[in-house]
Formats: C-alpha cells, sequence, structure tokens
C-alpha cells in the first residue's frame, strides 16, 4: 500500500513532534529534580544574567563576579571570551558553589565569531538559505569551541526606515524572505541536536517590533496595530520559534503602551499560548530597570512585572536578583513563577549537554585547530561574494580589465579594521583583508596600483570621534578637505580607472548608531565630483550597513557596486567581483530611497483610494509629492549582473481554482549576455479584494539559478491557499476567495503578470 506524500509527512511530523516532547519531558524531570534541592536565593540565582566584566585568564578567583558565583546567584555570563577564561569561570561554579550547577555562556555572536561574514543585511542579500545556514553554522563551530554555548542571534526584526542604524543587523524589509533566513540561521546555529557540542543554543530578538521606532531612532516608541504586527512584523518571530530556537530576547521598545519586557500580552499569550514556545526568555542588555524611565514604577515594581509578564532571565540589571524575595514575600510574584523560570534556564543547560560536561564549550585545544582557520576564511571570502548588489554598470565599466594603472581613493580603501562591520564582538579587526590588500593580491604585477585617501569619512570630526569606537578607528587625517582631494587627483591623472571606496565605517550603523541624513557624506561626495571631473571612468565601491539616499552618485558615477561590509576576507572578495571572478548575484532585501523625505519606503505598501498612476509624476489630488516622484531609487530585489537575463511569458497550470488546489507557475529564464551568471527570480501576488486592505504585491517565493551563458531554465513555484492567508481584523488567519495577480521577475519592480480566480 502506498502512503499519500503528505499524510506519510504529516506522521513523519506527528513522530518527531513526539519525540521532541520526550526528550523535553526527560529533561523536565532531570530539572526538576534540581530545582528540589535549591534554595529561594540559588533559584534567582539562574534567573540572573550578567556581564562577565574583565575577567582573565587564571584570575576567575579574584573577579568582582567569583563570589556571587559561589553564593548561586549567577545563571550564566556573557561577553566572556577564549577557552580558557571560560573555563576558570566555570569552575569556580562547578567546585566553589553548593550544587555545582554550571554556567552559561553567552556573546553576540552576530555574523560570524572569528571568522566574520557580511552584516546580516549583507548576508540577506545573498537569497540564498543554503549559504546563509552555512554562515551560522560556521560561527557557531568557532564560537562553541572557544567557551560560548549561547549567542544573542538571529536579530529577526523587519525594518523600513534606513535611518535606524540597526536595519544593518537584520534581513531587511520582508516577512515572508525574513521568515525563511530565521529558519535559516536558527538551524545553523543550533543543528539537529543542541547537546552536539559544535552547536550553540540561539536567540530570537528582538521581540517585538522593535524594528519599527519612530522617527528611525533606536529604543524610541513603536506603535501600531494588531493587524500589521501579524501580517508585517511578526512572522520572522514566528518562524524562529516554529524552528525550535532555545531563547527568545525582549525589545526595549514599548508596545501597545507597555514595554516589551512587561508586555504579558507578547510574552505569555503570543509567545506561549499562540506559538507554543517552550523556552526561555531574556531581557535585552538593563532593560527591566529601563522600565522605570518608561515610566513603569520603581526597580521592585518593573521585576515583578517582567516576571508576572513571562520573562524568565534578567540580563545585567539584577533587579530579579535584588527584589523578588521582597516581592514574594509581598505576593507580587509567587513561588510557582520563580520555579518555572529557575526550571526553564536548567532546562536549556540539559539540553546544551552542560550537566554532562560543563567543559564541552571549552576546548582550548579545539579552538587553536577550529577557530579562524585559513579553510574558514577562504569559505568567508567565498560567500561575501555571493552578498554584493550591482547597482549600476554604465557602457559594462565593469568588470575591470586586470592591467594599467588603478587610482584607489576614498576614505575605506585602506582600513582593516572596519570590514567586518557593526556587531563582530570576538572578530580579529586588524587581521581582516581591506580593500588595498585586496588589489594587490589580485593583481600582483599584472598592473600598477596607486592610492590616496581622498577625503575623511566625515566632514564633522566630532561625528567621526562617536563611530570610532570597538577597536574600529576611522584613522581620520588632519588635513584640510582640499588637500587631501588634491593629493587624490594627483596620483589619478595617469589613471585608466579609478576605484572609489565610499560610503560609511563600521560604527556609522548598528545599535544607538542612527542618523537622520542617509546621503553620502557631503565631503565624499565633494571628492566624486572632482574625480568625475577628471573625465577618467570612475567605479564606486559603496561600504554601508543600510540603504542609503545616493541619488546624485545613481545620475553621475558610472558603476556602482555595493558591497555592504563583507567581513574577514573582505578586500579579496570584492576584488574577485571588480575583476569579473565572481560574477555579482546579490538583490536587495531593503528599499533604497531617493531621499531621507520618501522614508518609510518598502515594496509591499498598502494602495490608498487615490493611487498614483504607475510610472506617472505628477498629479494634483493623488498620493504624490510635489518634488520628487514615489519611485525609489532601487526598488527591492534589485540587483544588476555581469550578464542579462530575459524572462519569458509566465505559464500557470489553472487561472481557475477552487479550495485545496495548487497552483503550478512556470517561467523560462534565459541568460542572454556573455558571462555566466546567477539570478533570484522572485515571485509576488496581490490579493485584489479581500476584508481588508492589502499590499500591493507580497513575495511569496523565489529561487537562485546558476545559468551559463545562453543557457535557458525553468523555474517552477507552487502555490496553495497557504500561500493566501492573511490575519483579519480579528486576528484570525484566513484566505478569502476572489481575484489573485500572480508576477514573477527579477525584483519588485520588473515583474510580469497573469491573473487568477481562486473559489472557495
Amino acid at each position: 500500500m502506498k502512503m499519500n506524500k503528505k499524510l506519510f509527512l504529516g506522521v513523519l511530523s506527528l513522530g518527531v513532534a513526539l519525540g521532541t516532547a520526550q526528550a523535553q519531558d526527560e529533561y523536565t524531570r532531570k530539572a526538576d529534580s534540581v530545582l528540589a534541592l535549591m534554595t529561594l536565593e540559588e533559584k534567582i540565582g539562574q534567573i540572573n544574567l550578567p556581564a562577565a566584566g574583565d575577567i582573565t585568564t587564571g584570575q576567575a578567583e579574584s573577579a568582582n563576579i567569583a563570589e556571587k558565583i559561589k553564593d548561586g546567584k549567577v545563571g550564566g555570563l556573557f561577553n566572556l571570551k577564549g577557552a580558557e577564561k571560560i573555563r576558570d569561570v566555570q569552575r569556580v561554579a562547578m567546585e566553589e558553589s553548593r550544587l555545582k550547577i554550571p554556567l552559561l555562556f553567552g556573546m553576540d555572536v552576530i555574523h560570524g565569531y572569528e571568522t566574520v561574514f557580511p552584516i546580516p543585511l549583507g548576508i540577506s542579500s545573498s537569497w540564498d538559505m543554503g549559504l546563509i545556514e552555512k554562515t551560522a553554522r560556521i560561527a557557531a563551530e568557532e564560537a562553541s569551541a572557544d567557551g560560548i554555548s549561547w549567542t544573542f542571534s538571529p536579530m529577526t526584526d523587519i525594518s523600513r526606515d534606513p535611518r535606524w542604524g540597526r536595519v544593518s543587523e537584520g534581513s531587511g524589509e520582508d516577512p515572508y524572505l525574513g521568515s525563511k533566513i530565521a529558519k535559516a540561521m536558527v538551524k545553523g546555529y543550533q543543528g539537529d541536536d543542541l547537546s552536539d557540542p559544535q552547536t550553540i543554543m540561539a536567540t530570537v530578538k528582538h521581540f517585538a517590533l522593535y524594528g519599527a521606532p519612530e522617527a528611525g531612532r533606536d529604543y524610541h516608541s513603536v506603535d501600531m496595530s494588531r493587524q500589521k504586527m501579524y501580517n508585517e512584523y511578526f512572522p520572522p518571530y514566528k518562524a524562529a520559534i516554529e524552528a525550535g530556537v532555545g531563547s527568545v530576547m525582549t525589545a526595549f521598545n514599548d508596545v501597545d503602551g507597555i514595554p516589551a519586557s512587561g508586555n504579558k500580552w507578547l510574552m505569555t499569550e503570543v509567545l506561549r499560548n499562540q506559538w507554543g514556545f517552550d523556552g526561555f526568555v531574556v531581557t535585552d542588555y538593563t532593560a527591566i530597570n529601563e522600565m522605570i524611565d518608561h515610566g513603569m514604577g520603581d526597580l521592585q515594581t518593573v521585576s515583578a512585572m517582567a516576571l508576572n509578564a513571562g520573562v524568565e532571565m534578567d540580563m545585567v540589571g539584577e533587579g530579579f536578583l535584588t527584589t523578588l524575595e521582597k516581592s514574594l514575600e509581598e505576593g507580587k510574584v509567587t513561588q510557582e513563577q520563580i520555579d518555572n523560570a529557575a526550571r526553564l534556564i536548567l532546562i536549556a543547560k540539559f539540553r546544551l549537554g552542560l550537566f554532562d560536561d560543563p567543559y564541552r564549550y571549552s576546548d582550548p585545544e579545539r579552538a587553536k585547530s577550529e577557530v579562524f582557520t585559513p579553510e574558514k576564511r577562504q569559505i568567508s571570502r567565498e560567500l561575501a561574494s555571493q552578498t554584493f548588489v550591482l547597482l549600476k554598470n554604465e557602457d559594462n565599466l565593469l568588470p575591470l580589465k586586470k592591467e594599467g594603472k588603478i587610482a584607489l581613493v576614498g576614505p575605506m580603501a585602506n582600513n582593516r579594521k572596519n570590514m567586518t562591520g557593526t556587531w563582530s564582538v570576538a572578530g580579529r579587526h586588524d587581521e581582516s583583508v581591506s580593500l588595498l590588500d585586496g588589489l594587490k593580491n589580485a593583481l600582483g604585477d599584472q598592473a600598477e596600483i596607486v592610492t590616496a585617501r581622498g577625503a575623511n569619512v566625515a566632514v564633522d570630526s566630532l561625528l567621526e570621534s562617536r563611530i570610532s569606537i570597538f577597536g574600529k578607528d576611522t584613522e581620520r587625517d588632519p588635513r584640510p578637505d582640499e588637500n587631501l582631494i588634491a593629493e587624490a587627483l594627483e596620483i589619478s591623472k595617469d589613471a585608466d580607472v579609478i576605484i572609489a571606496a565610499m560610503g560609511e565605517s563600521a560604527e556609522m550603523s548598528g545599535e544607538a548608531s542612527s542618523m537622520t541624513n542617509i546621503e553620502l557624506q557631503k565631503n565624499q561626495r565633494e571628492l566624486l565630483k572632482a574625480l568625475k571631473g577628471t573625465g577618467k571612468p570612475v567605479v564606486m565601491v559603496l561600504f554601508t550597513g543600510r540603504p542609503l539616499a545616493i541619488k546624485w552618485e545613481e545620475e553621475n558615477v558610472p558603476a556602482i557596486l555595493n558591497v555592504w561590509f563583507a567581513g574577514s576576507e573582505a578586500g579579496d572578495a570584492i576584488s574577485d567581483a571588480l575583476f569579473g571572478d565572481v560574477n555579482p548575484s546579490g538583490k536587495l532585501t531593503a528599499t533604497f530611497p531617493q531621499n531621507v523625505g520618501q522614508v518609510p519606503i518598502y515594496y509591499n505598501h498598502k494602495n490608498t483610494g487615490r493611487p498614483l498612476g504607475e510610472g506617472e509624476w505628477f498629479q494634483k489630488f493623488r498620493s504624490n509629492y510635489l518634488d520628487v516622484s514615489n519611485e525609489p531609487l532601487y526598488p527591492f530585489g534589485f540587483g544588476l549582473s555581469y550578464t542579462t537575463f530575459e524572462y519569458g511569458d509566465i505559464n500557470l497550470s489553472k487561472t481557475s481554482l477552487q479550495g485545496n488546489e495548487t497552483l503550478e507557475i512556470t517561467i523560462d529564464v534565459t541568460n542572454s549576455g556573455e558571462y555566466d551568471g546567477a539570478e533570484v527570480v522572485q515571485l509576488y501576488i496581490r490579493d485584489m479584494v479581500a476584508s481588508i486592505t492589502r499590499p500591493v504585491k507580497e513575495l511569496k517565493g523565489f529561487e537562485k539559478i546558476q545559468l551559463a551563458a545562453g543557457e535557458t531554465k525553468t523555474v517552477t513555484f507552487e502555490l496553495t491557499t497557504e500561500d493566501l492567508k492573511f490575519y483579519n481584523n480579528e486576528i484570525e488567519h484566513i484566505w478569502e476567495p476572489g481575484e489573485f495577480q500572480i508576477m514573477v521577475g527579477g525584483n519588485s519592480r520588473d515583474v510580469k503578470s497573469k491573473m487568477i480566480t481562486w473559489e472557495e
């Protein structure tokens, strides 16, 4: 008897779920056996997560935190780096505390450990889930070898405002793509078994809505409807939960007027009751204490509020440690809540195998052989080149020939320390490959390279001082701007081509790095104008952690390659792309505006009752601007190649469907150019009539295909009614029959389309 495929998969899923539940029950029994031995003070200690401070190898005993560890007042530490240091601290817990409960050791392993990959926004631009999972897998291998068992990644916050600095740390503006990436990252970090010492526990953050602060200002208030939360901002968090993520981190912002760390609707109703999350919730850095400034009460009040909401671990603030015992006496929290919080931390430690071997993640010999190896660095180089987005290539200026005289100018031309981008806390910044290094490696004696700085990162020295942090100095040149430009022009006068390394430095984006001006800094633009005035071809290599408003550059610079911050091997990877050893295939996951006044701008917006006709501007009494069109500078999904791709007509298996039928969509894609290349074929839909307003486009599928020059491939997508579902105003997840537009193309703007009807 042949079992139906869907039935087989259902039975298989049920078996996996039952196995997981049985394992969880076993962990719970083990945790409860430990819990029965613990005092109240020790239980509260398990839910306390202080920062490690400046503990050095051999000094764990004398560190300030040591006494608290001995007294059972610490459940874990974070941002302590190095297998030897972590072994020393773990030894204090295992040899000098009463119950000898192992500690968790966490770190912000965001886009690599010592081998750093491109920033997350860059990685997302690969649209390659296998590649993305691989970056997390390598990060887990390195971090776990060096003592880390827990990372505060992935960040899955949807963001549509490039003023917000942490857009660099996420996957862009789209909930469908963001959900796919969230699952890939969790799988990469955690693998199939958390007790495998080469895996680490992941944390999805920041729950919830952190990427939508008013005015794009970090930590600011967030206000949106429940319907928008569920349809547009919640999906990536939920996807991480479905992927089995071990922990969830709270956001700094308020939701419905209640700070996330004290929001019971978020932490209990949504996370636990609706989504079935069974791990633990940790706050962000001092987030409980910060509820005082939100106006929620004193430290005792907000600490009780967080525990009551469903938070299990307090990062740094020690509100739990210092107030919960009193709150228990006063009836503001219950013993059951404290026990449950401690239980979930203990379960995580059992899942990670720490009770079996507390030192399994701190093997100095393994660290020596597995961290920052030549093999991993080579992988970083190969993966980085898949994330670059070719924004412009007038007259096929790129790829460059490995000959003649090449002038390299700009503030990012020779700065190793800034190649790894923001949130690369474990990276070896001094050992990164700069763009100048990469060009020299690529060219050898085939071409001459001349170089000059040409401009500082910014005119404002105070601004530059704010971003020369975390070991990533911008190396400001004290000479006047005109002198720097003159030097660049002098070395460029005999050059065949000029490469301008421009844009942001690493810490111009990231946490607490919001910007109101997202154009290229004035002095950098003046340098570009001067270089253009030479009449020589100019290639702008754009370093950035956010979408920038580079309308002047688009109109005046013949070639623009956006390289984000490409990681440890940045210079070599960029050179691979510039000289055509790799054909750029990245596609934007966040819209680039024409100017900051268009923000927020994103592809999957809703229509108005007075929409502007496609391709039109300006009409009075229509939804548009007087001074600029509605169109973005570069749309979501956009990215050029050294070759060209032609799309055939959309073929549909049916144009009229009913109920649980499947729609098959096929399209031929041809590489019509002279280079082999990769294309991300994107599927969008539009629900034409619904009970609530729906977006003008929604991404529902994509496939990255490799095509040799002249080759044609047929790409197939399948749609079911599951793909048509949305949350209505009653927060019911439904689909509604009617007419739908099917769109396929190489970006969200340039698509072919057909109409279908789908009835119940």
